[in-house]
């Protein structure tokens, strides 16, 4: 399984051939690994990493002390951490034999505190799938947030263009649950599946996304592979 966080930076566009495509340049990493849990200690197998830098002063003493694991101490302290569950197959990264211990024991082998992913473990071409805070919007009418069409604009009709209409029927005398009305609009994890990426630079740990993301400039993206 191939996993890491990311910054969204802008979009931009890059030809290829005669077609211009448009795609979105985020930077992936670099990210390290900061805990990896296991089924035996924690009820679930996962690695949790670090993304990001954050000043010492800013950081609160017991995360500070969380990082330090016996003479190992992270030289750059993040401002994101985040966890990937790991299925019994990632371990012994796509071979199906033995049994999950085994197959446990080889992730604690090749997973170690401290090591960092980067940008290498993707490929251009490769479809990945990515989790993001959309932009808030705000509280917002039927229009913008549910789609209505609005109503008749003439033939008796005033002030009543983008108003949502019946709520509900007499009968019932109240409006049932789950009625789509206005609110509050974004701001929600949304997830973008089976995009691709159209180019890697390891130098610079950058992505270029073909398409678009979730979230604002400097939003903050999990990014995963399409499984």
């Amino acid at each position: 399984m191939k996993y890491i966080l990311a910054k969204k930076l802008e979009m931009t566009q890059i030809w290829q051939g005669d077609n211009v495509v448009p795609v979105t340049r985020v930077q992936a990493g670099p990210c390290v690994i900061t805990q990896i849990k296991t089924l035996d200690k924690d009820g679930y197998d996962a690695v949790q990493i670090g993304f990001g830098e954050k000043k010492e002063k800013n950081i609160k003493k017991p995360q500070l002390k969380k990082l330090e694991i016996g003479n190992w101490k992270l030289k750059i302290q993040p401002r994101y951490y985040r966890e990937f569950r790991i299925t019994p197959m990632d371990y012994a990264n796509g071979l199906r034999q033995g049994t999950p211990k085994d197959m446990q024991k080889n992730l604690n082998t090749n997973l170690k505190v401290g090591d960092v992913i980067d940008v290498s473990a993707f490929e251009a071409g490769d479809a990945i799938k990515v989790t993001g805070i959309s932009k808030g919007k705000g509280f917002q009418g039927v229009v913008k947030r549910h789609g209505f069409h609005g109503q008749d604009k003439t033939h008796g009709n005033k002030d009543q263009l983008r108003m949502p209409g019946s709520i509900g029927a007499t009968g019932p005398a109240h409006v049932f649950k789950g009625q789509k009305m206005p609110g509050r609009m974004g701001g929600d994890r949304v997830t973008v599946s089976n995009l691709k990426i159209i180019e890697v630079d390891k130098e610079n740990n950058i992505l270029l996304i073909k398409g678009a993301v979730p979230g604002a400039r400097n939003g903050l993206l999990r990014i995963t592979h399409n499984s």
